[in-house]
């Protein structure tokens, strides 16, 4: 009897991975853990080329990440530097002198059939002067600067908080081509100096400066800005988004800590852009994203550099980009990660995040070396669904503003927006309710607290809140503050909680030269 097992042979064989990085490595150590030897799969990078760690903030499903690579989230904290991540703190972004939070988790709790979001409309319709993020442990807790995992509170007020992680990029790199390399992923040391394409546009070959080829079924362009693979050989094309997104530009860099890191990111609002803090356990990254029509970039490098706390440890960094993404992520026998696809400026923490999902979807679609054109095009809508409501999300704290003191404010006030945003912001404006589309990162509680802060409200609440009995529901909303704010006090700092679980070794000081 014949034993042997068939295998297609149009299967792929070797899957090659151009550019290093956070998004190549990523994509190297999914594959590992996911394939477990099926492929073979070989990383090129080069030392010589640098990597772009603009941001260095991360959202909650980064930890799914972990969790599929079955990293142990202690360890990687320690590796990586990091801290834990509550949210985003928002300032100048409605008025000058005015914040707001933008929560991870929920936001109160259900009551019968209606959201919290909604009872708290009717309650704001009679009288009741309790603002929305005092129902939102993510924020009560950040505020207080407080912290605890919300998975092992659960039947407490602060279960109901999500985290995320702010890491240093570069040590997210290392720890995953560590993690890769141990699982049979093969790095090659080159830069790409001419690719080899069939008759048909598909890539066969790399050609290195040195002069070694590297070949493969399926390529995956991590390449960056350069965007080697998906654009400057395949010409895909590009989707320009800057008309709603003016910020072309950004200036980093990263100082010492002055005090304890507080476990939210800052996002405030400038003349002409917004300004970055992202504390990790010792370092804190700063950065001013900007447009370029209205500032230099010796004009932010001063005004980023007069706003930061502690001393830099890098000189100042200046990345030029253009927001939008690529006609086809996915291209013939290429796949574009990372910068490579596509960019949405940092606001809210997105690119790893993208990148996480372009690999999901790459396993659900995974192809063989014909690269079947129906998963290429599934591939690609869901993609740049996911592109697009995080473009309409990111322009919403935009269009919203009411600043009016510069050119800059008052075009992004005036814009004409996206179909998509504006169809999603006149339904809300109705009743509050918001449409959502397949598995979407900005659920409700989101958009509704970004609205909120922004000073968009809805004209009413949905009419079956009616249906609950309101004596006393005021009553009982300054008992959930009340209960909320008594938990929160029970729970250890930022600083203590990461002192006793997953502190770091302090990195070696590094000395600026003269």
């Amino acid at each position: 009897m014949n034993t042997s097992v068939l295998r297609d042979p149009r299967a792929l064989r070797k899957i090659c991975v151009v550019g290093g990085g956070t998004a190549g490595w990523i994509a190297a150590a999914l594959m590992a853990e996911h394939f477990r030897g099926l492929y073979e799969i070989e990383l090129v990078e080069s030392d010589d080329i640098g990597t772009i760690g603009v941001g260095e903030s991360t959202v909650p499903p980064f930890l799914q990440l972990l969790a599929k690579l079955g990293v142990n989230e202690q360890d990687f904290i320690r590796e990586t530097q990091a801290s834990f991540k509550l949210g985003i703190r928002f300032e100048n972004w409605l008025r000058k002198g005015e914040a707001y939070f933008h929560p991870f988790g929920a936001i109160g709790v259900p009551v019968d059939i209606s959201e919290f979001y909604q009872l708290w409309l009717k309650a704001k319709a009679n009288g009741y002067p309790g603002e929305l993020q005092d129902f939102a442990p993510a924020a009560a807790m950040a505020e207080a600067k407080k912290f605890t995992l919300p998975f092992k509170a659960l039947k407490t007020p602060v279960g109901g908080a999500a985290y995320a992680i702010h890491v240093d990029a570069r040590r997210v790199a290392k720890f995953l081509r560590t993690f890769a390399e141990a699982r049979g992923v093969k790095r090659t040391e080159g830069i790409v100096e001419d690719v080899v394409q069939r008759n048909d546009g598909f890539i066969e070959q790399l050609v290195l400066k040195s002069g070694k080829t590297v070949e493969a079924d399926f390529f995956i362009d991590c390449s960056g800005f350069r965007a080697l693979l998906i654009e400057k050989t395949l010409k895909v094309g590009y989707q320009d988004w800057s008309q709603w997104l003016l910020c072309d530009r950004a200036i980093a860099v990263q100082t010492e800590n002055v005090g304890p890191p507080p476990p939210y990111t800052l996002a405030q609002a400038q003349d002409h852009g917004w300004r970055w803090r992202i504390p990790l356990q010792h370092r804190t990254g700063n950065g001013y994203v900007f447009a370029s029509r209205y500032l230099s970039d010796d004009e932010a490098t001063a005004t980023l550099m007069s706003q930061v706390e502690g001393e830099p440890v890098v000189k100042p960094m200046v990345v030029p980009f253009k927001t939008g993404m690529r006609d086809r992520i996915w291209d013939k026998n290429v796949l574009s990660l990372g910068l490579a696809s596509g960019f949405i400026e940092p606001l809210e923490s997105t690119a790893i995040h993208l990148v996480y999902r372009g690999m999901e979807f790459f396993f659900r679609y995974l192809p063989d070396r014909d690269c079947d054109a129906s998963l290429v095009a599934e591939y690609n809508r869901r993609m740049a669904a996911d592109y697009e409501e995080i473009r309409d999300f990111v322009i919403l704290h935009y269009c919203t503003t009411q600043r009016d003191d510069t050119p800059f404010w008052r075009e992004c006030r005036d814009m004409v927006l996206p179909e998509s945003l504006q169809a999603k912001l006149d339904l809300f404006r109705v009743n509050g309710s918001l449409s959502e589309g397949l598995d979407e990162l900005f659920r409700s509680v989101s958009w509704q607290s970004v609205l909120e802060g922004m000073g968009v409200r809805p004209a009413g609440y949905h009419p079956l809140v009616d249906r609950i009995p309101f004596d006393g529901m005021l009553q009982n909303l300054d008992r959930a503050k009340e209960t909320l704010g008594q938990a929160v006090a029970g729970v250890p700092s930022h600083e203590d909680f990461i002192r006793q679980h997953c502190a770091a070794q302090p990195p070696e000081r590094v000395t600026m030269p003269a």
